[in-house]
């Protein structure tokens, strides 16, 4: 066996000399030319906030050297300069950020062309089709989000629920109809969540790389949630019967969890139009999700509607009913508040790909409890009251999301 200090000094050579081999062809440019005949400058708009007499542009240098801003022009038809400060700094380093100062005397539903000129002279330009005020944090503005989230997420979800004693009654055949309607719901709710994130990840800036954060979002949910579903499976003790409710409580929770990743999804996306003024995108889209999410609440009583918990047979089974409906519909809240008040595209992307890959996983767990005949006590796979169930989970989840279309 080799010494410890041989391992290590294995473990850091390759290091050691790789770091030398890049000092080399820094200082030699290995033959090649490393400046660029014109200047290489990118600058991202993040957000544009409209205060009175006042515009805040969020910018982000994704170039690769820093850029210095020198002239910032604003109007539509006919573009005028206008003096402004920039925090911290007029020279923005490689991915930092600044925040651009513009005090000017905009109007209430007028469409604004900001400009913005670094010192060699590039342009970087973003419209605004409709100026409106950007709502700012306080008690009231925070409760008002809120309540939008409460509207959308936490009141359909538990209406949703509300359905168990009906689903409780349903025969074989019907309860595995529900079952793959369920999993229809949730294979929608996950190439939908991946769709928007594929969208989003595209409008991201290059060094931010959009498709790796999709990447890293669906690897945390799916392995994740698995590694921790076979924890608490090896974990569980008790009789069979016992077993059996368990799983189906961990497999709701699992299912409660995947719908309340992707309703923060559906908060960003609520907060953030109502954020840039699109006033009649935000209404529809909360009529629209109040009618979407009802369905959610189904899809997270369905696994424990054989179990003993959906007997309702005693207050510890309406508790956790309660946070079930909680986990799937408290998120939206978050959502509407972070979209409204700290705009972040990145951090959408990664919950729209965290919230697919939580859906993705728990329709793994429910084919395979089906499979294999778990506590989910649902007939075989391939019934033609199960395909029924699947597709019209399809249709149902697209009927409801006409009333999404902008």
């Amino acid at each position: 066996m080799k010494s410890r200090p041989l391992v290590w000094l294995s473990f850091l050579a390759p290091l050691v000399l790789l770091a030398a081999l890049l000092v080399v062809f820094y200082r030699s440019s290995g033959g090649l030319r490393f400046n660029s005949p014109a200047p290489v400058e990118q600058i991202a708009f993040e957000r544009v906030v409209f205060l009175p007499d006042e515009i805040v542009a969020h910018v982000r240098n994704v170039g690769p050297k820093e850029v210095t801003l020198s002239q910032v022009q604003i109007g539509w038809l006919n573009r005028a300069s206008w003096e402004f400060t920039a925090e911290p700094s007029p020279t923005i380093p490689r991915l930092a950020t600044a925040r651009v100062r513009i005090p000017y005397p905009w109007t209430e539903g007028e469409p604004y062309e900001i400009v913005l000129f670094s010192a060699a002279g590039l342009p970087f330009s973003h419209k605004v089709e409709v100026a409106t005020a950007t709502p700012l944090f306080s008690a009231h503005s925070f409760w008002t989000f809120s309540m939008l989230g409460v509207y959308v997420g936490v009141i359909p979800v538990f209406l949703g629920i509300l359905w168990l004693p009906f689903l409780r009654n349903l025969g074989e055949r019907s309860y595995g109809f529900l079952i793959s309607l369920t999993i229809g719901l949730l294979v929608f709710l996950g190439v939908d969540a991946l769709h928007d994130g594929f969208e989003q990840a595209g409008e991201l800036p290059g060094p931010f790389q959009g498709m790796a954060l999709i990447l890293i979002g669906l690897s945390i949910s799916l392995l994740g949630l698995f590694t921790l579903t076979r924890w608490l499976e090896r974990r569980r003790t008790g009789l069979e019967q016992q077993q059996g409710s368990s799983s189906a409580l961990l497999l709701a929770y699992l299912v409660a969890f995947g719908i309340g990743v992707h309703n923060l999804g559906e908060g960003l996306a609520i907060g953030g139009a109502y954020a840039l003024g699109e006033i009649a995108t935000g209404a529809l889209l909360i009529v629209g999700f109040m009618i979407h999410n009802l369905t959610e609440g189904v899809a997270v009583v369905a696994p424990i509607v054989r179990s003993r918990l959906g007997k309702g047979e005693g207050a510890v089974s309406w508790l956790h009913l309660l946070w079930l409906g909680a986990l799937a519909g408290l998120p939206t809240i978050f959502g509407t508040s972070l979209g409204a008040f700290a705009p972040s595209p990145v951090l959408a992307v990664l919950f729209l790909a965290i919230g697919a890959g939580a859906v993705f996983q728990v329709v793994i767990e429910i084919l395979s409890q089906m499979k294999r005949g778990g506590p989910l006590g649902a007939p075989a796979l391939l019934t033609p009251a199960n395909l029924a169930g699947f597709l019209a989970g399809l249709a149902v989840m697209y009927v409801t999301g006409l009333f999404l279309a902008v």
